[in-house]
């Protein structure tokens, strides 16, 4: 496994309870939950069920805070995190074709 790949596991990985999820992006924990709900956001879950956010999950909550800064609905936030998702796999998708072989 390459030291990118080993890092963007690690980045993935839940490590944080919700409690220090929503300290570290200012939140309420409450909406960490409704925007798990909405789909904004996706934490690991442990055996026994609670969620575990990863450093990834992290930067994603510090998006949403700004596009509700920005006035986005909920439903706005989603189809500009869902278009930035594709724009980043579609980048990844040109930047492999422009790899030499």
């Amino acid at each position: 496994m390459s030291r990118s790949q080993d890092e963007k596991r690690t980045r993935s990985r839940g490590v944080f309870a919700i409690s220090v999820a929503a300290e570290m992006v200012s939140m309420e924990i409450q909406n960490l939950r409704v925007y798990e709900r909405r789909g904004l956001v996706a934490p690991d879950r442990t055996p026994g069920g609670s969620r575990l956010y990863s450093p990834d999950d992290i930067d994603r909550l510090h998006r949403v805070r700004e596009l509700l800064a920005e006035g986005l609905n909920l439903v706005g936030i989603a189809h500009v995190i869902a278009l930035e998702d594709r724009v980043e796999a579609l980048e990844r998708r040109l930047a492999a074709t422009r790899r030499p072989a």
